[in-house]
């Protein structure tokens, strides 16, 4: 992925296709998340499932719930997210380190604020290809501090997977993604190449910024923008303040996609056999019906 000349752009930029504001809506036990993927009026933008921005304080919080068939990636923006799985994985994720878990065949976990206060981050869910569903489940932790960075003109990048600015992030996606956070100064713009043939989002975190083309409408806070066809985004900070976004794009899978809340399957019969092996405690949820987080 190269960068194009910083003052032209694209030849075949992506435009702003489609534009939502993630409103605040309770989730898990007294937690607020802004969903943004995932609902009604998004469904999923293949290979993703989900987008949350979450805000959680004690004693809210994700107690203990089921995941198959996809991968969570978690990213703490403030404060702390302690996590428990069955398997005897636990840990706490800080502000800037990610967790990126491949749920596969089966895993029971919470996810629960780290102390006082209100801790905040993003969850994306990321679906996985028919022969990956059953896989063993796994992790990928990246501290804040070894998530590769780079600047230039007024732009830094925190690199969580993929490639900007000739910097490369260690994660292995297994379906191919990448996940770059973006800060701009007052008065910087960027231009980030992504392959043609994935689909890309754009999520802001903090500021407003100019997406797309250089005449469009400034856009807030919250909202997400799903991004057409073309070579690449461009985007310009001409406000004030600083600009923070996400930019997110992944190859699509192209398989049905058979959802019942935190199982994803291909068919029907997939998802009934996901419920039965959840109930019973076999076929990767054996250690289901003992464990309980602490």
């Amino acid at each position: 992925m190269s960068v194009t000349d910083q003052s032209l752009g694209f030849e075949r930029p992506r435009l702003v296709a489609k534009k939502l504001l993630a409103k605040p809506q309770g989730e898990g036990e007294g937690a607020v998340v802004r969903r943004s993927i995932g609902r009604p009026e998004l469904k999923s933008l293949d290979p993703f499932l989900l987008l949350d921005e979450f805000s959680v304080s004690p004693p809210a919080g994700f107690p203990d719930h089921p995941h198959r068939g996809f991968e969570t990636v978690t990213y703490v923006l403030r404060g702390g997210i302690t996590h428990q799985d069955f398997a005897g994985q636990k840990g706490t994720i800080h502000a800037g380190d990610v967790q990126w878990m491949t749920a596969g065949r089966g895993i029971v976990h919470s996810e629960m604020p780290a102390g006082e206060g209100t801790h905040t981050g993003l969850q994306l869910w990321i679906n996985l290809a028919s022969k990956d569903k059953m896989i063993e489940p796994r992790y990928q932790e990246l501290l804040s501090d070894d998530i590769p960075k780079a600047e230039k003109d007024g732009v830094e990048v925190k690199v969580i997977a993929g490639e900007a600015m000739g910097v490369h992030s260690p994660v292995y996606t297994r379906t191919p993604t990448m996940y770059l956070d973006f800060t701009l100064k007052p008065n910087s713009q960027y231009h980030q190449s992504i392959p043609e043939s994935w689909n890309a989002f754009v999520y802001i975190i903090e500021g407003e910024g100019v997406f797309g083309i250089p005449n469009s409408q400034p856009v807030t806070a919250h909202h997400i923008l799903v991004l057409g066809p073309g070579e690449g985004l461009s985007v310009w900070n001409k406000s004030s303040k600083p600009l923070k976004f996400i930019l997110v794009g992944g190859l699509p899978l192209n398989e049905p996609v058979v959802q019942h809340g935190p199982f994803v399957m291909n068919t029907q019969a997939e998802i009934d056999k996901t419920i039965e092996d959840y109930y019973y405690a076999k076929n990767g949820f054996e250690m289901a019906r003992q464990w309980r987080s602490k």
